[in-house]
């Protein structure tokens, strides 16, 4: 069952996950759609007749039916048939779907046999982390050993003066994603290159000793006015105004291009730093609501004689335990890499500067 139908006291369990907001979210979707459909329908003789048969629970059933059993191919879509195969993940996957000759096909993968009664399994998508599972497939597999990726909501301080021109232009979510990578799949080369004074990877993400992380949103919290970011607003060709965003002269339409900007100053090392400790802080947050919830959801009645299922209850439990185990491991990677960015010859000499005009300023004063 997916987490739209849990109940009220289902839903409490997943304080502290990144579960929680989405199913929030979703909900409130859910219902703006219906109620959108029904004012658009409304003068139709098709809702005249069913109007009195239909509630918000059919369209919640509609978008799990499609949420569930879709498939990201070609675009999304629901194929009749394939959809009715199961996930494994790992060696446990036996098939796969592609298309040839504008047709859709089911293989067998390679090296693997079935004998008649066994169950076609298909991937739902190893990449996939815990939370996208539970939300849009309604289980998690008992072998999960890891969340797999968690993405964190962030907010830029109420006390920055340009939050709302960043807002305007930031063009992307504003959070992050962590990510557990496999430690066998990163090498010392490229945890080096990704410490390395230069540009960024491509896809803005920073991997180290198993544990990477990308958002470009994160850099808009990190640099400012004095730090060579500039908002203004230009007439356009049509007469009308628009805001106008650029780094140290250069123009800038989105925090996606924010940190290769920022890889090419001699201050790169100051603006990682600052963004590590962006993360870190967002990360120990989440750490704290989770820890501060588990003794209490840990003994909740449930089962039988509960309001609250075992299945959602085991499910939720699951989450709480995987997605704790990613954050507590990036926490301590964000800790090592502040310790490593702090000894910088670029971070010691920005902070010698900073104190000797704090210095200054005192003595002015005085």
């Amino acid at each position: 069952m997916l987490s739209t139908f849990w109940s009220p006291s289902e839903l409490q369990l997943l304080v502290g996950t990144t579960l929680a907001p989405a199913v929030t979210s979703k909900l409130k979707s859910l219902q703006r759609e219906y109620n959108q459909l029904c004012a658009s329908a409304a003068r139709t003789r098709w809702y005249r007749f069913v109007q009195e048969h239909i509630a918000l629970d059919d369209w919640m059933q509609v978008d799990a039916m499609f949420r569930s059993r879709a498939l990201d191919f070609y675009g999304s879509c629901m194929i009749p048939g394939m959809d009715l195969a199961s996930h494994a993940a790992g060696d446990k996957t036996n098939a796969f779907y592609d298309r040839a000759d504008d047709k859709y096909y089911l293989w067998l993968s390679e090296d693997k046999n079935l004998s008649a009664g066994q169950e076609v399994n298909i991937s739902y998508g190893d990449e996939k982390g815990a939370c996208e599972m539970l939300f849009s497939y309604g289980f998690l597999d008992d072998e999960m050993a890891t969340a797999g990726t968690v993405f964190l909501s962030l907010s830029i301080s109420n006390d920055d003066v340009a939050k709302t021109a960043k807002m305007k232009i930031a063009g992307c979510a504003p959070g992050f994603k962590i990510i557990d990578i496999p430690v066998d799949k990163g090498s010392e080369s490229a945890v080096e290159a990704g410490e390395a004074h230069s540009t960024p990877a491509n896809d803005q993400e920073s991997s180290f000793s198993g544990v990477g992380w990308k958002g470009s949103f994160v850099w808009l919290c990190c640099v400012n006015h004095d730090d060579g970011l500039r908002f203004e607003l230009v007439n356009t060709v049509d007469g009308h105004e628009e805001l106008r965003a650029t780094f140290n002269g250069q123009e800038l339409h989105g925090a996606d291009e924010l940190p290769c900007l920022l890889a090419q100053t001699y201050m790169w090392p100051v603006y990682r730093l600052r963004a590590v400790v962006v993360l870190q802080q967002r990360v120990f947050d989440q750490l704290q609501v989770l820890y501060c919830t588990q003794e209490e959801i840990e003994t909740v009645s449930h089962g039988d004689a509960s309001d609250i299922r075992e299945t959602p209850y085991q499910q939720a439990m699951q989450l709480r335990r995987l997605e704790f185990g990613l954050l507590e491991k990036a926490y301590e990677e964000f800790e090592r890499q502040k310790l490593r960015l702090a000894e910088s010859a670029v971070v010691q000499q920005y902070l010698t500067s900073i104190t000797a005009d704090q210095s200054a300023q005192g003595e002015d004063c005085s």
